[in-house]
């Protein structure tokens, strides 16, 4: 079965890190771009991260830099985050494109099934 998933969600103070995994079942996934999206309620979906296929850049949303950080190995994507704030509360997907490059243009091809992450004192 071809599926990607998350793990590494949870419960953190304020301050705190997690570190996301998103591990591919099926496909290699560092044949991919792998990205980071976040679901916050009441906001929607947005971008946090990603990396890509051809040479492993990695973008972040203007807000993140500096405390989240996107790497991978062969067949996991991960995803750490530090200093984490209450606004990074969120529903966390990994998404996979066969694209090139972090501009993908056109739908991901595989999502796994998300992670919670809450950050609350």
């Amino acid at each position: 079965q071809l599926q990607l998933v998350e793990s590494g969600g949870g419960v953190v103070q304020p301050g705190g890190s997690l570190r996301l995994s998103c591990a591919a079942s099926g496909f290699t996934l560092e044949d991919y771009t792998v990205s980071w999206f976040r679901q916050i309620p009441g906001i929607g979906r947005e971008g946090v991260s990603c990396i890509s296929r051809s040479d492993g850049t990695t973008h972040y949303a203007d807000s993140l830099k500096g405390r989240f950080t996107i790497s991978r190995d062969k067949n996991t994507v991960y995803l750490q985050m530090n200093s984490l704030k209450q606004e990074d509360t969120a529903v966390y997907y990994c998404a996979a494109a066969d694209a090139r490059t972090c501009a993908v243009g056109k739908p991901y091809d595989y999502w796994g099934q998300g992670t919670r992450v809450t950050v609350s004192s």
